[in-house]
């Protein structure tokens, strides 16, 4: 059995960036080492303070927490080398999953490189590599395109641009855009091209829809719209 108490070399090393994956939503995720390195860490950088503090209060941790977003990156990332450089410890979360992956993180993890300040990799759950590793579509070449983009002109050139790949597609979508991306992919791809959607991963109604566009856009149209989704497009002439 795991002894938290013995694994002492778990816990924070001053002048490290941590970067800590967190649970997608099934707070059961969290690994042993993260918990450990939380808890130790001299402060905890986080996108939203609201979200991290509730996974902390489940925890049982208290932490300083300083907000670390898209909007203030830059700036923070400047302020949080400095204290790495004075022998701070700093973790590094996003709201759920790995920081940086398509999530603030990747200035921060930079800055540390070029100053020859240490960075430890935290593993855990990754909403494109559950979704990925679920679906049945091919896994041994694929390529991580973030989020579609959001207005109609880039969105249709987004999968026009996938038309002939040969592997698969990974791209994150908000709830508020997923029927459009699907129906631009319908017609950029076609209603026989095998696509997966999954959405709300670990979480109470995770659903994964699996098939040719044609019925995976029709599932999704049936099902009430919520939570995060990730698309995959399977490469040119896969059949499930």
């Amino acid at each position: 059995m795991l002894n938290l108490e013995r694994e002492a070399s778990w816990a924070a090393a001053p002048g490290h960036c941590y970067v800590v994956s967190t649970p997608l939503g099934n707070l059961g995720d969290i690994t042993a080492r993260a918990v450990l390195v939380l808890k130790s860490v001299s402060v905890i950088a986080c996108e939203d303070t609201r979200v991290t503090r509730q996974l902390l209060q489940y925890l049982g941790i208290e932490r300083p927490l300083i907000s670390y977003r898209d909007e203030n990156e830059r700036l923070m990332a400047e302020t949080l080398l400095e204290r790495l450089k004075n022998n701070d410890s700093v973790a590094l979360v996003s709201d759920a999953g790995t920081p940086t992956i398509n999530d603030p993180g990747f200035r921060l993890v930079r800055a540390c490189r070029k100053a020859g300040v240490p960075v430890v990799p935290l593993p855990g759950p990754c909403a494109l590599i559950a979704a990925l590793s679920a679906s049945g579509l091919p896994t041994d070449a694929f390529f991580f395109a973030g989020f579609v983009p959001p207005k109609s002109g880039g969105r249709q050139a987004f999968f026009e641009s996938h038309l002939e790949t040969t592997h698969t597609v990974v791209a994150y979508e908000s709830c508020h855009r997923v029927e459009r991306s699907l129906e631009a992919a319908f017609i950029a791809l076609g209603p026989d091209r095998v696509i997966a959607v999954a959405r709300e991963i670990t979480k109470r109604f995770e659903s994964f829809y699996v098939g040719p566009l044609s019925q995976v856009k029709a599932q999704c149209a049936a099902d009430p719209v919520k939570g995060e989704y990730v698309l995959i497009i399977a490469p040119k002439g896969f059949v499930l």
